[in-house]
Formats: C-alpha cells, sequence, structure tokens
C-alpha cells in the first residue's frame, strides 16, 4: 500500500505542477517546479524511492526516446546530420575529456578515472529536459531540431565513455583499441536491433491486418511494446538499449509512412502516447527531486572528501563543473559551425555569436546524467568503498538543477530580439499535396460511382452524389491555385470562417450537454454527437 500511495503521490505532484506553473507571475519551466515538489514530498513526507538505474532506465527512457524519434522530422535530422553528429559524438568526447581533466585538477581528491566518469555523465544533455525548456522559450525549428537530434544521440556515447571510466577505475587499466571496437559495437548494433525489429513487427503487423482486419486497441498496445523490446534485446546483445529505442522510433517513422494504419486507430494512438509522454516526463523530474533530501543530508559527509569542511564548496564545484561545461559547449558549437560554413563556399557569414550561446544555454542535463551517475558501483574489487561515489553523485544533481536554471534565464535572453534566416514554411508543399490528394479523391470517387451505379435503377442518384462531393474537391483545388493576392484574402477569410466554426461547435456541445442534463437525450447517443463535435474541432484547431 505503501508503494501504491507513492505512486499517486507522484503523479498527483506531475498535475500540481502545470497548475503551479501557470499560477507564477514570471515563466519557470515545469521541470524546476516538478523538481521542488518532488523536494517537498520527499521532506514532508518522508519517503525515499531507491532508485535502481537499470529499472529506471527500462520504465522511463525507451518510451520517451522512442516517441522522440518517432515524432522528430526526418528530413530535418538528416539534413543537418553532420552537424548532429558532431555534437552527439565529438562533443561528447571532447567533453568527457576536458572535464575529467578540469575536475580532477580541481578536487585533487577524486582519482582521475572517476573524474572521468563524473564528466561522461554530465557530457550528454537531455532531451526530456530540451523540449521542456523549449515549451516556454521560442526556439526556431532548425535549432530545436538540431538539439533534440543531440540529446537523442549523444546518450550512447556518454554511457559508453562511462563504462570504460569506471571499468578504469576499477582495473587501473584502460585500452583505447577495446573501448573503440566496444564503442562501435554499442552503436551499430543498437541501431540494427531498434531498426530491424521494428520493420519485422510493421511487416507482420501489416501482413496479419490484410488477413484478419484491424484491432485499434491491439495495434496501440503494439507501439508501446516496440521500444521495450529493442531496449531489451539491445542491452542482452550488450549493445545500446538506447540508440535501439531511438532507431526504432526513427524507424516506426517510416513504417507508418505506408498509411495502413485505421484513422481510429491513429487517434486514439496519438492520445495515449501523448499520455505518456506527459505523465512519464513528469515523473522523472519528481522522482530527481524526491532525491534532493537524501543527497543533501549526506553533504556535510561528502564535502570531507574534498579536504574541505564548508558545505559551500560543493557549490562553488557545481558552479565551475556549469561554466567548464558551458564554455567547452561553447568552444564546440563555434568550432562546429565554423566548419559547417567552410563546408559551403557560398556562404560567408559568420556565425551569430548569440546562435552560438544559445545553443550553448540549450546543452540541459537531466534524466540520463542522474540515472548514469546512480550506476557507479558501490565497492571497488578489494570490497573497499567506490572513491568519491556520493560526491560525484551530488555534483551530477547540482549540474541538473543549475543547467536546467540557467537555461530558463540565458535562453530567453539570448533569443530576445534575434533575427534568425527565414526558414522554409513549407507552405508550397502543403499546397500542391493538398492538390495532388484533391485530384486523387476526385478520380477515386467517378470510379467508385460508375462501379456503384453499374446496372442499378437509381444510378443518376449515385451521378449526383458524386457530382456534389467532386464540387467539393474541386472548389479546395481552386482555392490553392489562386493568386498570392486573392490567398492573402482567403486566408483571411478562412480564420474568419474557423472562429466562427469554433464558436458553433461549442455551442452545439452545450446543447447537447443541456440535453443530457435535462434528460431529454441519453448518454449514448450524446457521447457519439459529442465525439463527431470533437472531432470536427480538433481538425480546425489544427
Amino acid at each position: 500500500m505503501e508503494t501504491i500511495t507513492l505512486v499517486l503521490t507522484l503523479l498527483v505532484a506531475v498535475v500540481a505542477s502545470g497548475l503551479i506553473a501557470r499560477m507564477l507571475p514570471f515563466p519557470v519551466p515545469r521541470p524546476l517546479v516538478q523538481i521542488a515538489l518532488g523536494a517537498a514530498v520527499g521532506l514532508v513526507a518522508d519517503w525515499r524511492v531507491t532508485l535502481d538505474p537499470d529499472i529506471f532506465f527500462l520504465l522511463f527512457l525507451p518510451p520517451l526516446l522512442f516517441l522522440d524519434g518517432w515524432r522528430i522530422p526526418r528530413e530535418d535530422l538528416f539534413k543537418d546530420g553532420s552537424t548532429i553528429l558532431e555534437l552527439a559524438l565529438g562533443l561528447v568526447v571532447f567533453t568527457v575529456l576536458g572535464m575529467g581533466f578540469f575536475i580532477h585538477w580541481m578536487i585533487p581528491a577524486m582519482p582521475l578515472a572517476v573524474a572521468f566518469a563524473l564528466a561522461a555523465v554530465v557530457s550528454p544533455t537531455d532531451p526530456i529536459a530540451v523540449s521542456a525548456i523549449a515549451q516556454r522559450t521560442p526556439i526556431p525549428k532548425r535549432m530545436m531540431h538540431i538539439l533534440e537530434g543531440e540529446s537523442l544521440l549523444n546518450d550512447a556515447s556518454g554511457l559508453v565513455c562511462l563504462r570504460f571510466a569506471v571499468a578504469a577505475a576499477l582495473t587501473g587499466a584502460f585500452s583505447l583499441g577495446d573501448a573503440a571496437l566496444n564503442f562501435l559495437w554499442v552503436a551499430i548494433g543498437g541501431i540494427a536491433v531498434g531498426a530491424g525489429l521494428t520493420w519485422l513487427v510493421g511487416w507482420s503487423k501489416a501482413a496479419l491486418t490484410r488477413r484478419l482486419g484491424e484491432e485499434s486497441g491491439s495495434q496501440i498496445l503494439i507501439s508501446l511494446l516496440i521500444p521495450f523490446g529493442a531496449y531489451l534485446v539491445a542491452e542482452h546483445l550488450q549493445c545500446s538499449g538506447i540508440l535501439a529505442a531511438v532507431a526504432a522510433g526513427l524507424t516506426m517513422g517510416f513504417v507508418e509512412a505506408r498509411g495502413n494504419a485505421l484513422a481510429a486507430t491513429r487517434i486514439r494512438r496519438t492520445t495515449v502516447w501523448d499520455m505518456i509522454q506527459f505523465t512519464a516526463n513528469g515523473t522523472i523530474f519528481v522522482l530527481l527531486g524526491e532525491q534532493l533530501p537524501t543527497i543533501l543530508a549526506g553533504a556535510a559527509d561528502t564535502v570531507r572528501v574534498t579536504g574541505h569542511h564548508e558545505p559551500w564548496w560543493l557549490a562553488i564545484y557545481v558552479v565551475a563543473i556549469n561554466v567548464g561545461l558551458a564554455g567547452l559547449r561553447f568552444a564546440w558549437v563555434w568550432l562546429s559551425f565554423r566548419l559547417t560554413l567552410l563546408r559551403r563556399p557560398e556562404s560567408r557569414a559568420r556565425p551569430n555569436w548569440r546562435i552560438i550561446g544559445a545553443m550553448s544555454f540549450a546543452g540541459v542535463r537531466g534524466a540520463i546524467t542522474l540515472a548514469g551517475v546512480l550506476t557507479l558501483p558501490l565497492a571497488m574489487k578489494d570490497g573497499a568503498p567506490f572513491p568519491a561515489r556520493d560526491l560525484a553523485i551530488f555534483l551530477a544533481m547540482g549540474v541538473i538543477i543549475l543547467s536546467l536554471i540557467a537555461a530558463s534565464i540565458g535562453l530567453p535572453l539570448m533569443m530576445r530580439g534575434l533575427e534568425m534566416p527565414a526558414e522554409p514554411s513549407g507552405e508550397a508543399e502543403i499546397d500542391a499535396a493538398r492538390i495532388a490528394a484533391a485530384e486523387a479523391a476526385i478520380a477515386e470517387i467517378e470510379r467508385t460511382q460508375h462501379r456503384l451505379a453499374e446496372g442499378r435503377k437509381d444510378a443518376d442518384a449515385y451521378v449526383a452524389v458524386a457530382a456534389r462531393l467532386m464540387d467539393v474537391y474541386r472548389e479546395r483545388i481552386d482555392q490553392q491555385t489562386t493568386e498570392p493576392e486573392q490567398m492573402a484574402l482567403l486566408r483571411r477569410d478562412q480564420g474568419i470562417e474557423r472562429e466562427l466554426r469554433l464558436a458553433a461547435l461549442k455551442a452545439e456541445r452545450g446543447e447537447i450537454f443541456r440535453r443530457v442534463r435535462d434528460r431529454e437525450l441519453g448518454s449514448e447517443a450524446a457521447r457519439k454527437l459529442v465525439r463527431e463535435l470533437d472531432l470536427s474541432e480538433t481538425r480546425l484547431a489544427v
């Protein structure tokens, strides 16, 4: 009962965080509110959740990374693939080396291998935290796609570096060749497992659906099981389960592009995944906050490892590590942008320092960092305590919180008044797709009308109904092929019509609910009518 009560309390904290974040007079990212609520839960209720890193990784990361990979625009990801790889691979190695030596120099009591381990866990950015910050700060789409792509891929490289740093701390030996080969196996194997499993499931699902029909509930459940299956298979093969989940999400986008699923399945599946994303994201940060009292309680003992006695030295170290991370990230992003411009001789523009600064502030740490640092072993092979483990956990938690605060303050300042290069709007592609879709619909209506009306006495009814439908699609084509000036007026009129339709739908729904309350309409009939209105409103709200 205590475990169930704790889980329900965490979920209530997730719900309350949204209300509190909207009530505050100044913008505060929801993750910071959730961390504060989690800390309050830990202090007031005196509950302690023992985070098993393996279970934590399995429960939360596969579905969230899978969903991010599924929903990220693949064409934008591949368009900026070189920049993303430079950040996801090069920056992680650069950060591990630079911060490892810096942390060891700053805290000599922390062995070099442990310093490298701490640098490895704070090197990956967190896609969940990045997305949460972006909700309150308008970030250009292309920059956001680069940040999301980086955070999806750099987890594996950071955790592989952590694995070898811990092995070096336990054995006192390190082989660069073995590390490189292991990294290739972990990365390539994880991607192959995620992509292969998703493609196999998609092919099997399509074959069974053609023979037996589709059941929405089963299809949604299959989509929920894919990331967990990819993660577990990859981990069993000693590959990266994280990369497997990301690759599964990217492959799912290609599989779903076939359009085999029913419309009802897609609507329900989207709703289910949105709920999972909201709940899991919030629970992660509430759990981070819940760990704070335990970590702070040992601060007095932890600071003695550094050779000091005043706890404020820990705050100095946290600030110094964050400054070091930001400095290394700024230097690498500047170098990456310079290399990108050199690869494009037609572009002579210099990288804007505010864009580079925004990219640096956006390097937010989150759940990956905490879960990674908790995997540090408790003892050495000879039974002695693992050196500076509590100190590493404290510093990692400090980096998470301070990076969130810095991004919350720094990103809005960097983005304020910043003029970004114009990005393709995609309106021409959308208009062309609408015209092509309408033409396909007209051709299909004509074919179906002839097939249905053949040999029937009331064939003229089929002709009349088909003509009305085709007129609707022809009107849509005419709207998309008007002159730019007329198109602007048309879009204005469509906006006015949208507001009027939304108001009308709201009035319809209010009347239906009134009839239910007055027992003039049955609940089953009302549910059907309200669903029709909700679908219409959803279409208008897009």
